[in-house]
């Protein structure tokens, strides 16, 4: 990125102050600014001890040997203990911890259930004993591969229960990256089941797993057992069962006792290894331990969410083969005692109104959703959420890409009726919890704008030497302090986690991970996505996201990607694909140049589009990740890449068709 900054395009004069109610009972005021930037260590320890520790630490930050980090030093505790056995040891075992929405839609009692932490203390404590049976002790790992059903976070919390450092590979992933990543953690169980529901259907998993270990075994590690969660019924065949290995959940996990006393464990014993999607060659497995992660989940669930866990109902509607899963479903809001919504299905099946029908259905106060899904409902228009009563929720949040300033008020006025926060939260697998956020209580929400780093963390925007840009300018987005849900290394390669966040600034000891981001006039934060993403147009640097933002402002547009593409001319041209809200029809080249005016008219005639493609759907990831370097193959001609990762890949060839259309005059 050489002297120059990020440009800063887009700006935003829109605030929304908090709500009285909200702010007067705020779980986290301004103060906790001062108070944290005053004592780090002690403003930690204070989070720490929300925590059930078994030893207390002796010290809270050994941050002797960068970049690696050792928080709560000599502490012990288990992590599943202070997420089921303390609420129930508290005398609130009756209170539900998941009111578990299956698919289909039907009267079966198994696509319906309210789990009590009692109960979940049972299932977890049944399921550790099965695990000790098969052969898993301390230190192993266990790998799950799993639906959003309520045994994965069973089985989540039963590793953790032993100290078995447990991989949650997510169940769209094909059987190839499944084998690379039990070969990579060696993991020596497999947690699946033998399928799920997709939009009513039964979708086979236990088959992907097979191949797996077949696939790992040729990479020279064996799977010793897989347990396997009888969902669907569906038929396994003739060689979908193999007894030397596989055993039914039902027959051993519902038949072992409830009995289990757990073990403490070190602070920085291992808790989970996360699979960065998307990678190439080796996997890169980050890795988390437990004492510092899971103090920096339940913080910010708590403090992020104002989680007031007597009376709100919590829904994220991640999947936990993803980081949010972890700690916003499992993790942070299990510690801090929260009654949840875990949902199965899908945002439109078997109609498009299922999320709101399910909010209006258990009255959901705090609601945790991405982007993607957002301008997917402004796309279907208000009249679906206009239908269901949404007037329990008091706060929004919104997580995995920075949100579009429209996005963002659409969400906030349709879907909150203009009266609850929007915490539009930036973090990372790396990072393990929420980093930089707006405090509901205190911040006056600014449409598109993460804000500032929340209590406790300190970020900065810099130059490529390192250097502050200040207000109204863009850079890299660095952390320049250790945090305790930090990532401890990358499984089995320190080098390679010092080589790939740690070596841009290695004088300063700052986190890099890849994102670019501008402060603006007021110094409020923007996230601006990748800098891999960012394009050089005629000598300016501009942000495919500021641009996205742009268009997707315009009425007639539901969402936007854009992409630099090789210019003869100018270095790079910007390339856009846009999706149309239903009511605009089909476009043409009347919509195209008059959303390519229209980004001329919000930002200048510099971020002026090329090209426009209206197309009937994007490149995602099934955890709602727009796949640009897939549009940059479409927008130089190139053969289009791996496109296994996608949720679903035939929107490549739709979308090579249409290259053609949307050229403008110039």
């Amino acid at each position: 990125m050489s002297d120059e900054t990020l440009s800063n395009l887009l700006k935003e004069d829109r605030r929304f102050e908090p709500p009285a109610d909200l702010a007067a009972n705020a779980n986290l005021t301004e103060e906790a600014y001062a108070r944290a930037a005053a004592d780090r260590e002690g403003f930690w320890a204070e989070q720490a001890d929300r925590l059930s520790w078994d030893t207390r630490w002796e010290r809270v930050l050994d941050w002797d040997d960068p970049p690696f980090a050792k928080w709560f030093v000599g502490g012990k505790l288990n992590a599943a203990y202070n997420c089921v056995d303390r609420h129930v040891e508290a005398g609130n075992g009756d209170k539900v911890a998941f009111h578990f929405v299956g698919e289909p839609v039907d009267d079966d009692p198994a696509n319906k259930r309210a789990i009590t932490y009692a109960e979940l203390k049972d299932l977890v404590s049944q399921a550790a004993n099965t695990l000790i049976d098969l052969g898993v002790q301390t230190g192993d790992r266990v790998a799950i591969y799993m639906p959003m059903i309520p045994e994965a976070v069973v089985a989540m919390l039963a590793c953790a229960r032993l100290g078995a450092p447990h991989t949650v590979v997510f169940g769209g992933f094909s059987s190839d990256a499944l084998a690379s990543r039990l070969e990579d953690c060696q993991a020596k169980v497999v947690v699946t089941s033998d399928g799920g529901y997709r939009r009513g259907a039964p979708s086979a998993l236990k088959p992907a797993v097979d191949e797996a270990v077949v696939k790992a075994a040729d990479l020279g590690h064996t799977v010793e057992k897989v347990l396997v969660v009888r969902r669907t019924g569906q038929d396994l065949g003739a060689d979908g069962w193999n007894s030397d290995i596989d055993v039914w959940w039902h027959e051993s996990v519902e038949q072992a006792s409830t009995e289990h006393a757990c073990e403490f464990f070190d602070a920085e014993h291992p808790l989970y290894v996360m699979y960065t999607s998307g990678t190439t060659g080796k996997p890169k497995g980050i890795l988390h331990t437990t004492g510092g992660y899971l103090t920096g989940a339940a913080y910010t669930h708590w403090a992020v969410f104002d989680l007031k866990p007597e009376t709100d109902v919590y829904w994220c509607t991640a999947d936990i083969g993803w980081v949010t899963g972890h700690s916003y479903i499992v993790y942070g809001p299990l510690a801090n005692g929260s009654t949840q919504v875990l949902y199965e299905g899908t945002p439109d099946s078997p109609e498009r109104g299922r999320w709101w029908d399910i909010i209006e259905e258990y009255g959901v106060t705090l609601f945790y959703t991405a982007p993607t899904a957002i301008r997917s409902f402004m796309k279907q228009g208000r009249e679906i959420p206009d239908g269901r009563d949404l007037s329990s929720l008091r706060l929004l949040g919104s997580v995995g890409e920075p949100i579009n300033p429209e996005a963002y008020v659409w969400y906030r006025h349709v879907i909150g009726g203009d009266r609850t926060p929007v915490v539009d939260t930036w973090w990372q697998t790396e990072t393990g919890m929420i980093m930089i956020s707006p405090l509901p209580g205190v911040t006056h929400g600014k449409p598109g704008s993460a804000m500032i780093p929340i209590p406790g963390i300190a970020a900065d925007v810099v130059t490529e030497e390192g250097t502050p840009v200040g207000n109204g300018a863009g850079g890299y987005l660095v952390l320049t302090e250790p945090w305790p849900a930090m990532l401890r290394t990358i499984w089995g390669d320190d080098q390679r986690y010092k080589d790939t966040y740690w070596s841009r600034y290695p004088e300063k000891g700052w986190y890099f991970a890849g994102d670019g981001a501008k402060l603006d006039d007021d110094g409020d934060l923007w996230v601006l996505g990748r800098v891999d993403d960012v394009m050089n147009v005629s000598g300016h640097r501009l942000s495919t996201t500021e641009i996205e933002s742009a268009l997707v402002s315009h009425p007639k547009v539901a969402e936007a990607a854009v992409v630099g593409a090789k210019d003869e001319d100018t270095g790079q041209a910007v390339c856009a694909f846009v999706i149309l809200r239903d009511e605009a029809g089909d476009g043409g080249d009347d919509i195209v140049e008059e959303l390519r005016t229209h980004v001329r008219t919000q930002i200048g005639p510099i971020a002026k589009p090329r090209q426009i493609m209206v197309v009937p759907e994007l490149p995602k990831t099934r955890s709602g990740k727009i796949m640009r370097r897939l549009l940059r193959d479409v927008a130089e001609n190139r053969e289009v890449g791996d496109v296994t990762t996608l949720a679903d890949s035939s929107v490549m060839d739709l979308i090579s068709k249409g290259v053609t259309s949307g050229k403008g005059d110039e």
